[in-house]
């Protein structure tokens, strides 16, 4: 433990919420950045699932896709998880963080999967073909971090 000097001691302590807008540029910037991030999800026994992924920030509607393939674990976790799939998706670039947790849905409609390819394109590369790719659409309830 460290210690405090006595005029720190009589000081109330700020506490950081971390908490994000997601309409600051700031936020949106960083998410636009080429970073890897983690998706945390949630096994049928409440074990936590936490793999490497590429979100694509859709800033106007309020979430992020993720493109996966049908049978992945982290798709199976989503969909085994019930009416709320709570999901929490982290990028970090240094000391520059920032998390989104939410709850997430599989998408499986061509249209869906289409436009996930494109803006994933844009953003990191041209996906590698995969007849069996699936959406995470993750809408986003808050965000935090440090940028």
């Amino acid at each position: 433990m460290t210690e405090r000097s006595a005029a720190d001691a009589t000081t109330p302590r700020r506490r950081s919420t971390h908490r994000l807008p997601l309409g600051d540029p700031e936020v949106q910037e960083f998410w636009a950045e080429r970073h890897l991030a983690t998706l945390t999800t949630l096994t049928s026994d409440g074990r936590p699932h936490t793999v490497p992924v590429a979100p694509v920030l859709d800033a106007d509607n309020g979430a992020l896709r993720i493109l996966a393939s049908r049978r992945s674990r982290k798709v199976r976790n989503v969909t085994e998880a019930g009416d709320e799939p709570w999901v929490s998706v982290c990028q970090v670039d240094g000391r520059r963080w920032c998390t989104a947790n939410g709850t997430a849905e599989v998408l499986t409609d061509d249209e869906s999967v289409q436009h996930a390819e494109k803006v994933y394109a844009e953003r990191f590369r041209v996906p590698r073909p995969n007849p069996e790719r699936v959406v995470l659409f993750v809408t986003i309830d808050h965000l935090i971090g440090s940028l």
